[in-house]
C-alpha cells in the first residue's frame, strides 16, 4: 500500500484553511504533519484535523523552516509579499511546493524561483486552481479534440463584481499594489495562466491600457464621511455601505474578522460584534477614502509565440468570467454569465455546419469544497499525481507564462501601453 503524501501548510488562513480541510477529507492519500502561523487559533484550529498531538505546530515561518523537512509537499499560503523569501527557504530543505498565486511579487523574482527550482529539483505548482475546474478542464479537453481546429484568437473576460472589488482591492489586503501586487497579477493572473495554457504557448508582444476610475475621493457623494459608521447621508442606497456586511454580504466577513471563521462563523455571530469590527477596521471605510491604487479595469492584448492573438478584459463592474475561444474549425464559449440562461455550461459553434451545440459540464463537488468553481478540491485531488505520479511536474516553476503576461501588461500599462515582451 503506498504510504499517503505527507503535507505542511504554512500560513493557515482562508487559503490554507481550505487546503488543509480538502487534504485531510481524502486521509487515504495525504497526511497533514504540520501547520504553521502567527495567529494561534489558526494553527489551533487546523491541529484539530488529525489526532491529537500528531501535527506539529509552530508559530512562524522560521520556526517551521528550523525544524528541518518534515514533510513531502509544503503548502505556502502566506501574504503575496512574503512567497517569495518562504519559497526560497523551503527549496533549501528540499521541498515541493503548492505555492499561493502570485508566486513573487515581481516577475524577477518569479524567474529566480524557476532558476532556485531547477537547480535544486524542486517542483513549484501555483494554485491557478482554474485549471483543476471541471469547466476549464472540460475547455481544455475540447481543444485538444481538435474540434475546433487551429487555434486563431483567444478572448477572456473577469467580472470582478462591484462589492467583491471594494472589499478586496478598495479596503482590503490588495488595495495597495506595493503591499501586495498590481491588480492584473493579484486577481487577473489566473486568467492569463488559463490563455497560456489554452495556447499552449508563451507570451511574445504585450500592450495593456487601464487606471483607477471610480474608487477615489472626486466621486465621494456629497457629505460622505471618512468611514460608513459614522453616518453617512447616501447610506440607503450606496452598494458599498459597510453595513451590508451585517446582512447579505456577511460571507466576506470570514476571510477578514477574527471568529467569523469556517463556513457559518460570520453568521453565528451578534452584530454588535461586527459593528465594532467596522468602526475600527479597514472594512468600514468609505470606499471613496480609501489608500487604495490598484486600477478598477484594465484591458491586456498579447501575441503568443506560436501566432495566437489573445485579449483579455478585466472590470470592477460586471460579475463573473467568460471565455472565448475562436479556432479555423468553429468556436467555444461559456462562463459564468452564459450559464444564466439555462443550466448548460458550453456551447461550440461549427462554422461548416453552421449550427450551435450545447455541451454540460458536470457540476464542481470535491467533498463539499466546490470553491472556485470546484478547483480548490480539483487542484488538491490533483496534488500527488503532479509531484509523484507517472506523470509528475518536471522541477521549476509551473505557469511561469501566465506570470509573465500579467506582469509585463502592468509593465505596459505603466508605460501608457507601450509594447512589452
Amino acid at each position: 500500500m503506498t504510504k499517503p503524501m505527507r503535507i505542511a501548510v504554512l500560513g493557515c488562513g482562508s487559503r490554507g484553511r481550505t487546503y488543509a480541510r480538502i487534504a485531510a477529507s481524502m486521509p487515504e492519500r495525504y497526511e497533514l504533519v504540520a501547520v504553521a502561523d502567527r495567529d494561534e487559533a489558526k494553527t489551533a484550529t487546523l491541529a484539530k484535523l488529525g489526532e491529537p498531538g500528531k501535527i506539529q505546530v509552530f508559530d512562524s515561518d522560521k520556526t517551521l523552516f528550523a525544524a528541518g523537512k518534515l514533510a513531502d509537499v509544503l503548502l505556502i499560503c502566506t501574504q503575496d509579499a512574503d512567497h517569495y523569501g518562504n519559497a526560497m527557504d523551503a527549496m533549501e530543505l528540499g521541498y515541493d511546493l503548492l505555492l499561493e498565486k502570485p508566486a513573487a511579487e515581481t516577475l524577477e523574482r518569479c524567474e529566480a524561483l524557476d532558476r532556485k527550482a531547477r537547480e535544486k529539483g524542486c517542483r513549484i505548482l501555483p494554485c491557478f486552481v482554474l485549471r483543476y475546474t471541471p469547466f476549464y478542464q472540460a475547455v481544455r479537453k475540447f481543444i485538444d479534440s481538435g474540434r475546433l481546429g487551429r487555434i486563431i484568437s483567444i478572448r477572456a473576460t473577469e467580472g470582478v463584481e462591484a462589492f467583491h472589488q471594494a472589499h478586496s482591492y478598495v479596503r482590503g489586503h490588495w488595495a495597495k499594489s506595493e503591499n501586495s501586487s498590481p491588480m492584473i497579477v493579484a486577481k487577473c493572473s489566473h486568467d492569463t495562466d488559463l490563455m497560456c495554457w489554452f495556447a499552449d504557448s508563451t507570451p511574445k508582444a504585450i500592450t495593456s491600457h487601464g487606471r483607477l476610475d471610480w474608487f477615489k475621493k472626486e466621486n465621494a457623494p456629497e457629505g460622505a464621511p471618512m468611514r460608513c459608521t459614522d453616518g453617512c447621508p447616501v447610506a440607503d442606497e450606496c452598494i458599498f455601505d459597510a453595513h451590508r456586511y451585517l446582512n447579505e454580504k456577511r460571507n466576506f466577513l470570514r476571510m477578514v474578522m477574527p471568529g467569523a471563521e469556517g463556513e457559518t462563523g460570520a453568521y453565528e455571530l451578534p452584530e454588535e460584534p461586527i459593528l465594532e469590527f467596522l468602526r475600527t477596521s479597514p472594512w468600514g471605510r468609505c470606499v471613496y477614502h480609501c489608500d487604495n491604487n490598484v486600477v478598477d479595469h484594465q484591458v491586456v492584448a498579447c501575441e503568443m509565440e506560436n501566432g495566437i492573438t489573445a485579449s483579455l478584459t478585466m472590470t470592477a463592474f460586471d460579475c463573473d468570467r467568460t471565455i472565448e475561444i475562436f479556432g479555423t474549425k468553429g468556436c467555444l464559449r461559456g462562463g459564468e454569465p452564459y450559464q444564466r440562461g439555462g443550466s448548460h455550461e458550453l456551447w461550440y459553434y461549427d462554422h461548416y455546419t453552421g449550427k450551435t451545440e450545447e455541451i454540460q459540464v458536470e457540476e464542481a463537488g470535491g467533498e463539499g469544497y466546490a470553491g472556485h468553481g470546484g478547483g480548490d478540491s480539483g487542484i488538491i485531488d490533483a496534488l500527488d499525481k503532479l509531484f509523484a505520479g507517472k506523470d509528475a511536474l518536471e522541477p521549476g516553476l509551473d505557469g511561469l507564462a501566465g506570470h509573465r503576461l500579467a506582469y509585463q501588461a502592468e509593465v505596459s500599462r505603466l508605460a501608457g501601453g507601450q509594447p512589452a515582451s
